[in-house]
Order: structure tokens, then C-alpha cells, then sequence
């Protein structure tokens, strides 16, 4: 398990949060007043549909504790991101009838409204001590019919306050939100739909290209006191390098729905060999493994094969099933051992550390160089 220290959660840890509840007690100061209640689930969203984090809504869940992982997902919409963090949460509606699951996934009612269920990040935490953040889909229609204006323009202020056509500021959300998992996460997991659509992995390849200027979220720069003021470019590089070279998750690739032919031993070989050729000059791969002359190479990227969910009265042949992959998946995920942090940091220091590395992320030059390069190519209506 991928932790950043040795401290164990006290005793008096907060409740875990398991479901969207319709009403909790919070106390944004983190102290001992009286909380008070807040009257809607969406309250709790660490990002918002409004493109702003809100650090103090999940700051009443988490401890002092220093022993924890962070999981996130990201993925385009429909793809299973939700169920996947169900199981890793260890939720069981067999065994849990009439309780609702840690992540709300697809209905009949949202997939025949082409509604997406995740807005911005919804975390969740378990008794372990393993946060789990679940993303917005990237690459869905349905986001892009919410931020787009009459004229074209979005709605939601993607780069500090510029004003962007719809469809670019769509693209650049999908960027930051993996850009910024990828920044405060121990571990990624990035889902695709079918063995064949890669649009995910140039993405986390993009994310590779722009992740530039960010520290991790146990940074000495961002817990100072005067790191309100992040300052520049140039002067978050400077402290960067005082803490160490930057910071990246380790990702695990999974891929959904997929049909028997699709999910043979042997042709997992050749795509594992695809994604690892793929990334092989990228900072994700940058994790070593020991050789058995005892040299060191690039560790593997994780990959994953989900099949289709089938009918019990399904006759064909299935090398795996699609619960027996999601309990591997969860086993594995959870058995991995992913960088650590620079320094040991708290779960509280984490997450208020986070909301500072995500205006950093909004107001990144080099993505905003990227958007301006997307702008002149004529690909996105100005």
C-alpha cells in the first residue's frame, strides 16, 4: 500500500464517508464549535461544477493521521469509473441491500437523459485510511452541453478569467482533471471503453507534456505560511528543486466492456507491451524495478482487462469473469506499492495543500501556452 508515513488514525477518527448523505454535521473550522448542517450532498464535492475547489467540505472527514493512500480515476463517461471505486471501497450490494453505494453509478433514468452522474471530484474515505477520489467523465457530450453558451462560449472559467469557446474549455477541463490527479494522487486509474480506444492514453500522455512547475502535496512551498502568494512560474520552479524532481502518480491503465476474443492471456501480452513502448519516454515511467542481474529497468505500467457484464445464461467461453476481474483489479490496486510524497504530510495538510496545487494547475503557463497553441490551430470555434 502506497503510504506516506507511520502514524496510525486516532480513535476519535471522523465518520467515514460512505454515501452521499442528504444532510451531516460539519464543522468547517476543524475545531471543537458547534457544526453546523448543510442542507445538500453536492456541498461535499472537493471540485465543483463551478470549476472551484473547496478544501474546507471534506476537510471534517480526514485526520491528523499520516498513513494513507489517495486513489483517483479518470475516464471518458459510461466507461465503469464508479463501480471500479465501489469495489475498491469494498462495497457489496449483495450484502448490503438497501444501502447506497459509496459512488453513484448510471441508471436507466440518466443513460436514456444522457446525463453524466460524477460532478467535478467526489471523494470518499475508508476505515483504512484510503481516499478515493471520483472525476467528472472526460470527453463527454453531456458536460459540454452543460458549460456552452448561445454564443458558443463556456461558462465555466477554465484559465483564471478568460473567456474560452465551449468546446476548447472542454478539452482543457479533461486536461487539468488528470493533470491534477496526477499531481495528488499515490495512484491513477485511467478507464477506457474496449481494447481498441486509446484516446485515454494520449491524454495521460498530453498530461506528461503540460505537468510542469507542480510539487506534491507534502511541499514545504505550499505548506508555508506565505504560500498564499504562489508567485511565479519561474519561482515555483526554484522551489520545486529545493524539494527534490517533480512529482508523478503511478498509473494503472483498465479497460472495460470488453468481449471474450478481447481478453485472451496472450493478446494482454501484446497490449501491455503497446502501452509500455507507448510511455516508455514519459515520466510515468520513470519508477524502477530490479533485474534479476541486478541491474534496474522501467517498472511495467499497470494494465487491466475488464470483460462485458453477461447474463447469467450466457453459453460462451469467458477466460475470466467480469466479478472475478474487479476483485483482481481491487486486489492489486490495493497491494501496490506507489511513490511516496517528499515528506510525510497529514491527511488535513494534504488536502488543504491540494486546493493550492489546483490553482496552480488553473493558472499553469505552460497549459495556458498549450490552450493558446489550440486556439491558433483552428480546430475549436473562437
Amino acid at each position: 500500500m502506497a503510504g506516506t508515513g507511520g502514524g496510525t488514525a486516532p480513535s476519535n477518527a471522523p465518520k467515514i464517508l460512505l454515501a452521499k448523505p442528504a444532510l451531516v454535521k460539519y464543522n468547517p473550522a476543524g475545531d471543537d464549535s458547534s457544526p453546523s448542517l448543510l442542507p445538500s450532498a453536492a456541498f461535499l464535492n472537493l471540485l465543483s461544477d463551478s470549476w472551484d475547489f473547496h478544501t474546507d467540505r471534506f476537510l471534517p472527514f480526514l485526520t491528523d493521521n499520516t498513513d494513507f493512500t489517495v486513489i483517483g480515476v479518470i475516464g471518458p463517461p459510461g466507461v465503469g469509473k464508479s463501480t471500479i471505486m465501489n469495489q475498491i471501497y469494498g462495497f457489496d450490494s449483495t450484502t448490503s441491500p438497501g444501502m447506497l453505494p459509496p459512488f453513484a453509478i448510471e441508471s436507466l433514468e440518466t443513460k436514456s437523459m444522457a446525463k453524466h452522474c460524477t460532478v467535478g471530484i467526489e471523494p470518499r474515505i475508508t476505515s483504512e485510511r484510503i481516499i478515493l477520489l471520483d472525476t467528472q467523465p472526460v470527453f463527454s457530450p453531456s458536460i459540454l452541453a452543460d458549460i456552452i453558451r448561445s454564443d458558443g462560449s463556456s461558462t465555466v472559467s477554465v484559465l483564471g478569467s478568460e473567456s474560452l469557446p465551449a468546446e476548447l474549455a472542454h478539452e482543457l477541463m479533461s486536461i487539468q482533471l488528470a493533470v491534477f490527479l496526477a499531481s495528488i494522487c499515490h495512484i491513477v486509474l485511467v478507464v477506457s471503453e474496449g481494447v481498441h480506444d486509446n484516446n485515454m492514453w494520449r491524454l495521460m500522455a498530453t498530461v506528461d507534456l503540460l505537468k510542469h512547475n507542480l510539487p506534491d502535496p507534502s511541499s514545504l512551498s505550499l505548506s508555508h505560511p506565505q504560500s498564499s502568494n504562489l508567485g511565479s512560474d519561474k519561482e515555483m520552479k526554484d522551489k520545486i528543486q529545493e524539494v527534490g524532481e517533480e512529482y508523478m502518480a503511478s498509473l494503472v491503465f483498465v479497460h472495460t466492456k470488453l468481449h471474450e476474443q478481447d481478453i485472451a492471456p496472450d493478446y494482454l501480452v501484446q497490449v501491455k507491451k503497446s502501452l509500455n513502448h507507448y510511455f516508455c519516454s514519459t515520466s510515468f515511467n520513470k519508477q524502477k524495478s530490479i533485474s534479476l542481474d541486478g541491474g534496474s529497468a522501467p517498472a511495467p505500467l499497470g494494465l487491466f482487462f475488464i470483460p462485458r457484464k453477461l447474463n447469467s445464461d450466457h453459453q460462451g467461453i469467458q477466460y475470466e469473469s467480469y466479478y472475478s476481474s474487479l476483485w483482481k483489479l481491487r486486489d492489486q490496486v490495493l497491494s501496490m506499492s506507489g511513490p511516496s510524497f517528499s515528506r510525510t504530510v497529514s491527511e488535513r495538510d494534504w488536502l488543504k495543500n491540494s486546493g493550492k496545487i489546483w490553482e496552480l494547475v488553473k493558472n499553469s503557463s505552460t497549459i495556458s501556452d498549450y490552450c493558446r497553441t489550440l486556439q491558433s490551430s483552428g480546430l475549436f470555434r473562437r
